[in-house]
């Protein structure tokens, strides 16, 4: 899956243009948050259910790629646990949506939540993870027994943070979201 603007079908780009107005979303959000539109998976395979028992999908590779890592992790007593993966675009605008409707500025919603059409989970690759006994998406992930295996093994198995501290993309520090990167 080619990912590039330049990929893009203009009615996808004009759809995301269109969400940015609607949401308030400033024009210059891919350079100033230094990330790529990123086209939706349409190809999706089931990887269970999450924490809270919904289905959850990745796109083939990735999803291949994290049945392997968690198997390894199961095999060294680690549990990796999927709190969500592949989100639509649709999905990402209805999150951004509920916390505009719930008073909270634009900015600093995009400190902790990527635009529609940028975020890593429209692309099938990219999940949230927690473990056995800690709550989800707490930066506190970083002191559990599965965020040490992961720092140490999911390059491995081709998955990688997407944001550390002080990131590229002045996204807040998600020591839970880890990305399959691409073939």
């Amino acid at each position: 899956m080619n990912s590039s603007v330049e990929s893009q079908p203009l009615d996808y780009r004009a759809r995301i243009r269109e969400m940015h107005r609607e949401l308030g979303i400033p024009a210059d959000y891919a350079r100033r948050f230094q990330s790529p539109l990123r086209i939706e998976a349409d190809v999706l395979t089931s990887i269970g259910a999450d924490v809270y028992g919904r289905p959850q999908q990745l796109g083939p590779h990735a999803a291949q790629r994290w049945q392997a890592m968690q198997l390894q992790a199961q095999r060294d007593n680690v549990a990796l646990l999927v709190i969500s993966a592949f989100r639509s675009v649709d999905s990402q605008r209805a999150v951004i949506a509920r916390k505009l409707a719930a008073g909270k500025p634009i900015e600093e919603i995009l400190r902790v939540n990527a635009a529609p059409g940028y975020s890593e989970h429209h692309s099938g690759c990219a999940l949230d993870l927690t473990t056995t006994g800690h709550n989800s998406l707490e930066t506190g992930f970083e002191t559990t027994r599965a965020f040490t295996w992961l720092s140490q093994q999911a390059a491995g198995f081709g998955f990688r943070m997407s944001y550390p501290r002080d990131n590229r993309h002045g996204i807040a520090y998600e020591p839970w979201h880890w990305a399959c990167m691409q073939e």
